[in-house]
């Protein structure tokens, strides 16, 4: 019996094993043509090798299920040059496709309309041509559809309005013309709509404002006109309508009120067909019908109807007035931030990124709605996140993130270990950041352990940290983004080891010890219970984790992350620190970190200021050190420094250092020696 159950299943076995091969190395043949395509030079896709395996996790932006399939394209910002070929249709588990902020050219194919498991296309900010494929509107899993920022042409399909769970669709800066389909309204879902600087002329179908989860809805640039749907009032600022002269309304102070038709009743324009294919026309206001009419004239010399011209007239230069200050403010915000920016950008940017940093000025409030679907927000949905933990006030919206950083360009890349990157960015207020990006993977999987870590980052707040300003997780990219200040000195071992003719700076003497006392404040914050904290213990403090702002005070960097990384991340990232001795003896037997295991740290940490040397590893301090101060003290000072103050520097250092753990002073004793 069991012999024959053996020669039934092994068949299926092996058809089936051939089947997930085969369709293994369909995926593999599209990425093959995919690369050819977008890449034509082969300068940015090289690790798409023929012989290798796209989920081994050596193809650069491919992600994969557990069956091997690949589900995601991430290329954003990578300076692809190439067109995006029909083959992308072969990737038939592809959920997300993300290939915005590059110089793909080309048009749209018809063909990606097959994938049909895809949630997320991004393909905005590239230089596309062509119209929109109706094929889109048959991919009925699609929840964001960005397609802003290229050269595309002809009208929106109305077909799109089949997408019932599309949440954000953004078509800006194009050469869209044509109306806007009354079928959008139809879309139960969507919390986005752009339609910004095309050419789309006619009126606003009012179903759109019957949208019942709609917050954005951007229509600025175009030539529409008609009766605005008083609907949208709702939206508040999230209605952007400016530069459409034919528009008319009532309620909306940048638009004229609508002038009446012959009955009195119904607006001069009518709105788009509705799909049973009749107008649909809705009253004027009794406010803005003009009295004693009869046939096609009316009586000037009653004086409803002056009093109706005298409305209009103030109404008028009211609302020029609005405009012209409304106008002139956004101007001198703009300078401002552009001037801003521009002080603190990398001279390396590109036109392209200035053309994206524009983009990002135009889009939304950061706070207004989330681009990427299914977003891993362990702050949203209810359960531990809906206990108001964390405050509003620490989220950022993926969409500001991503504008900030250029698309994490490899341009704003300022470091990268195996479970983080660090990318410079530029908020649209103008400031500068500095943003860590997690793998989701490398995070605590319980949500409530990552909540208590994410809620107890929020809490530090002192001088010499680098203070944690918002944060924004995604699903759809499987990241975590941690947004801090960025300084601009960068990290303390930036200036150990400098050589003669370098040209690196070398720190003078009370800068030096300007340093080590702001290290010291930081860490004595961090283990108290201070301002309703818990005590921390950095666990990590090196030269590289002590950054300069631009007075070179020190900072220490992402106190409390391990709060929010898996263990074996955290085992991981010790493997530095036991190289450049700053980890405490006695981690070796007892596995544990400690407030004296910060105390070591922060020793080894003085000798490096002391010496201007990284390696001090080897370095026994002691009386003799102390009696020997111009062999110790970093050469680059040339002599000049203070003896005392060395001296001092280098007893603590000892102390601080000792194999012992209960020899080393507290943090708080290490501050009032210093403040001596």
């Amino acid at each position: 019996m069991a012999a024959s159950l053996f020669r039934f299943t092994l068949p299926l076995l092996l058809l089936s094993i051939l089947a997930a091969s085969a369709r293994n190395e369909e995926d593999a043949r599209a990425l093959a043509t995919l690369k050819r395509a977008l890449d034509p030079s082969g300068r940015v896709l090289g690790s798409w090798t023929p012989s290798g395996d796209p989920c081994s996790g050596s193809f650069v932006g491919v992600a994969c299920d557990p069956a091997g399939r690949v589900t995601a394209v991430s290329l954003q910002g990578r300076g692809l040059s190439g067109s995006l070929p029909p083959a992308v249709a072969g990737l038939r588990r592809l959920q997300g496709l993300y290939l915005h902020y590059n110089g793909i050219k080309g048009p749209i194919p018809r063909e990606i309309g097959k994938l049909s498991e895809l949630t997320d296309l991004y393909l905005d900010v590239n230089h596309l041509t062509g119209p929109v494929p109706v094929e889109i509107a048959a991919m009925a899993n699609l929840q964001v559809l960005q397609l802003g920022y290229n050269q595309l042409t002809g009208s929106i399909p109305p077909q799109l309005g089949n997408l019932n769970k599309l949440s954000v669709l953004a078509m800006q800066s194009n050469q869209l013309t044509g109306a806007i389909p009354a079928t959008l309204g139809e879309l139960t879902q969507l919390r986005r709509l752009d339609l910004s600087f095309n050419i789309l002329f006619g009126s606003i179908p009012s179903k759109i404002a019957e949208v019942p989860l709609l917050e954005v809805f951007d229509i600025r640039n175009n030539t529409l006109s008609g009766s605005v749907p008083a609907g949208l009032r709702r939206l508040n600022g999230g209605f952007q309508y400016m530069n459409n002269k034919g528009l008319c309304g009532v309620g909306f102070s940048l638009v004229e009120l609508c002038p009446s038709s012959e009955d009195g009743l119904k607006p001069s324009k009518p709105e788009p067909f509705g799909p049973d294919g009749t107008v649909k026309t809705r009253e004027v206001p009794q406010s803005a019908n003009p009295k004693n009419c009869s046939g096609s004239r009316c009586s000037k010399s009653t004086n409803g109807s002056e009093g109706v011209l005298i409305v209009a007239i103030v109404a008028v230069v009211i609302g020029v007035a609005f405009c012209g200050l409304f106008a002139f403010s956004w101007y001198r915000r703009q300078k401002q931030k552009i001037g801003s920016s521009l002080e603190v950008s990398d001279s390396r940017l590109s036109t392209d990124h200035f053309q994206q940093k524009e983009a990002c000025r135009r889009s939304a409030s950061p706070l207004i709605s989330v681009e990427y679907s299914n977003s891993w927000d362990p702050l949203s949905g209810g359960g531990v996140g809906s206990s108001g933990e964390v405050g509003d006030s620490f989220r950022f919206n993926l969409e500001e993130v991503e504008c900030a950083t250029q698309y994490f360009s490899d341009v704003n890349l300022l470091g990268k270990s195996g479970f983080a990157a660090t990318y410079k960015g530029i908020l649209r207020d103008g400031s500068v950041v500095a943003v860590k990006s997690l793998n989701k993977t490398s995070c605590k999987q319980e949500e409530s352990d990552f909540l208590r870590g994410l809620k107890m980052l929020t809490l530090l707040r002192h001088d010499n940290l680098v203070s944690l300003r918002g944060f924004c997780c995604s699903r759809g990219r499987g990241e975590c983004f941690l947004v801090y200040d960025f300084m601009v000195n960068g990290c303390l071992s930036q200036y150990l080891d400098v050589k003669d003719g370098s040209g690196a700076s070398v720190l003078d003497w009370p800068t030096r010890v300007s340093i080590i006392r702001g290290i010291a404040k930081g860490i004595e914050y961090l283990h108290s219970k201070k301002s309703n904290k818990p005590p921390v213990v950095h666990q990590n403090i090196s030269a590289e984790k002590i950054l300069l702002d631009h007075h070179f005070a020190p900072r220490l960097s992402v106190p409390g992350l391990h709060k929010l990384l898996a263990d074996d991340v955290v085992f991981s990232t010790l493997k530095a620190s036991a190289a450049m001795g700053y980890l405490a003896p006695e981690y070796a037997t007892t596995g544990r970190f400690t407030d004296k295991s910060d105390v070591f740290a922060f020793g080894i940490v003085v000798l490096q200021v002391i010496t201007g040397k990284r390696d001090v590893s080897q370095l026994k301090v002691g009386a003799a050190a102390v009696s020997d101060l111009d062999g110790l003290v970093d050469g680059n000072l040339n002599g000049v420094f203070s003896r005392t103050g060395a001296a001092r520097l280098t007893a603590v250092a000892a102390y601080c250092t000792s194999e012992v753990p209960s020899q080393r002073p507290t943090m708080e004793a290490v501050v009032q020696q210093l403040s001596h």
